[in-house]
């Protein structure tokens, strides 16, 4: 009798290892993978993991040394030793670096020296704030001193109200040393106040050592120019946009060769993410979004060579190549993530077309999940064109049954929908609670050619409010999609997308979730900090009244004018430090939402940004995310 009841009892067991499913809880315990490089001899890759808890409300990191080829990883205390310091002159002369030099007046006792205990900010111009933080009149500075104890800095943008690294997001790969170490080249926006906040042209400058003098090496362009690099043959490399003011326009790398610019992308209908020039400098590999996911391409640099130029795709699969780490012989090592996968480093051998994941951080939690299922549709749009909507299924997915199903409005509006690993919109997170998720790659995402990511702009409340439709009608044709309880949950242009849709679904949804998302297009421009997005994409200001394609963006595509149709309940959070969709958006949503008798619930972080960074904050989040939904839907 025992020897009979061991195989019950071990698929017993097995199937109860199956039934595990992600958690919010379990979601947060994960290590958080960050590439630091390649070591200095080609042997080791340098990582960093970031684990978050939650009881303390933090995050702390470890760092590993691990093989190139695989193995068990080691912690190490200092990785300054491994890897090779960019920032040191290649003649190991001199050190470069970034200090915040206070430039401009701003405070009462910048002023008023007198009156030390004011607090009270005054400005002259716009860019009084950025992101999520007000604008105190200190700026980063690029400085370089001599490799030794007690040299002093010089001050390359001495006396300059202008950044470098960019702020909020910039740092040391704003600034490289020359091959020859006599000078160092770094990125600037080189306005300041309105100017600045009015436009994208970032430029790449070039400081010479021994005479002083700054020159612009991409003066020509008007948009942005970023990412410098030198090929190993000494060739300035970087990323440029071409449009002032248009933020994401297409991405080209660009070589400068013997005096003369050469767009290596100009012809491939795509945008570039991030690059890595090959070791024999004959070609460029680069990551970019197609398709609806990431992969790895290569570009071949002709030189003095009259050969075409070819944009080849290398990696194909459901999955995001994240970032290009380092070449190691034939092997491409890189970050890939799925949706069901946070990042891990992986190695891509380039003769055999293999993969070969090489850190496993978080494995073990993996395997033992039952995890959820994407699949792939096509789906015809109203204008006639064919778009790629992701479906992901939940664990244990079971054909025979009926699923509440969500329509996920992607963010940006110009950002890609692909095999990332978000760890507070989860996909995997919202399937493993039971939902069927709908997120479709809409006009205004990368991947799918420049006309097809570009159509979105001054278009925000038109095509792509139908391709939304057009995928969730789809879908919920399927037997398994309960097409009484659908509901539509999105971010930032995401959250703009509920607001809208809430006013013209004709009771296709039962509930809605916006997250800092735009509700008023008038006062949302007159409240944004990085105008140059509004002039782009609502295509001028509120007050032009000759201007039929912005009037249109602040009547028919306002969402605030179909509030009087709104009748499903809502769910609005906002950070209390978005100053890009900053708080009066959802406090005029959620008091339409209030007055009009709907139910509604106002989710408020104070302290946190245009996303949820803070442990105890990201779990508040989920809980009440799934608590509506269950109330609702």
């Amino acid at each position: 009798m025992k020897k009979i009841l061991v195989i019950p009892l071990i698929m017993m067991s097995l199937n109860a290892v199956a039934q595990n499913v992600m958690t919010p809880e379990l979601l947060w315990k994960l290590g958080r993978v960050a590439p630091l490089g390649l070591s200095i001899d080609g042997k080791n890759i340098v990582y960093k993991v970031t684990f978050s808890s939650v009881e303390e409300n933090k995050s702390d990191y470890k760092i590993y040394n691990l093989a190139i080829n695989g193995g068990s990883p080691t912690e190490i205390n200092d990785s300054k030793t491994l890897l090779l310091d960019r920032n040191i002159s290649p003649d190991g002369k001199f050190i470069v670096y970034n200090e915040e030099v206070k430039i401009d007046k701003v405070h009462g006792k910048d002023f008023y020296p007198n009156l030390p205990k004011s607090d009270v900010q005054i400005y002259d111009g716009l860019d009084y704030r950025h992101w999520d933080t007000w604008n105190d009149g200190t700026f980063n500075h690029v400085f370089y001193k001599a490799n030794k104890e007690g040299a002093l800095g010089i001050d390359l943008m001495k006396g300059e109200n202008y950044n470098s690294p960019q702020k909020p997001f910039g740092g040391d790969e704003d600034y490289i040393w020359s091959p020859d170490s006599k000078s160092i080249l770094y990125v600037s926006k080189k306005k300041a106040g309105t100017q600045y906040a009015l436009s994208t042209n970032t430029d790449i400058y070039e400081y010479n050592l021994e005479t002083g003098k700054t020159v612009n090496r991409t003066v020509d362009n008007l948009g942005y120019d970023v990412a410098p690099q030198f090929s190993p043959t000494g060739n300035l490399t970087w990323l440029q946009m071409k449009r002032d003011g248009f933020e994401a326009d297409k991405n080209d790398l660009i070589v400068s060769f013997k005096g003369i610019n050469i767009n290596l992308t100009a012809q491939w209908d795509g945008t570039v993410d991030s690059f890595m020039w090959s070791k024999d400098a004959s070609k460029i590999y680069f990551v970019a979004p197609i398709d609806g996911t990431k992969q790895l391409f290569e570009v071949n640099f002709p030189g003095v060579k009259r050969i075409a130029i070819t944009v080849n795709q290398i990696t194909n699969g459901d999955f995001d190549v994240n970032s290009i780490i380092g070449i190691s012989g034939a092997n491409v090592i890189v970050t890939r993530t799925d949706m069901n996968h946070a990042a891990e480093i992986f190695s891509y051998n380039l003769k055999k077309k293999t993969w070969n994941q090489l850190s496993n951080v978080n494995t073990s939690t993996y395997d033992s999940l039952a995890l959820s299922k994407t699949e792939r549709r096509y789906v015809t749009t109203t204008d006639g064109k064919k778009m790629l909507v992701w479906v992901i299924l939940p664990p244990n997915f079971d054909a025979s049954k009926k699923y509440p199903t969500l329509l996920y409005c992607q963010g940006g509006p110009q950002s890609p929908l692909t095999q990332s690993y978000s760890f507070r919109w989860n996909f995997q997170l919202m399937a493993a609670n039971g939902y069927i998720i709908v997120a479709p790659n809409r006009r205004g995402m990368p991947g799918h050619g420049v006309e097809w990511n570009e159509q979105i702009s001054k278009d925000w409340g038109g095509q792509v409010m139908q391709d939304y439709l057009s995928a969730i009608d789809e879908v919920a044709k399927e037997s398994y999609v309960d097409a009484k309880r659908l509901g539509c949950v999105g971010a930032s242009y995401g959250g703009y997308s509920a607001f809208y849709l809430a006013g013209i679904h004709n009771n296709r949804f039962k509930t809605f979730i916006s997250h800092d998302g735009v509700f008023n297009t008038q006062s949302m421009f007159g409240t944004t900090e990085e105008v140059f997005f509004n002039n782009w994409d609502f295509g001028g200001a509120y007050w032009e009244k000759n201007n039929a394609v912005a009037q249109k963006a602040y009547n028919e595509f306002n969402p605030i004018n179909y509030v009087d149709k709104w009748n499903t309940p809502i769910l609005i959070i906002q950070g209390g430090k978005d100053f890009r969709v900053s708080i009066g958006q959802s406090q005029e949503a959620f008091q339409a939402a209030q007055l009009r008798g709907i139910k509604s619930r106002f989710l408020y972080f104070p302290e946190e940004n245009h996303w949820v960074l803070k442990p105890q904050n990201a779990q508040v989040w989920q809980k009440e995310f799934y608590k509506w939904l269950k109330e609702t839907l």
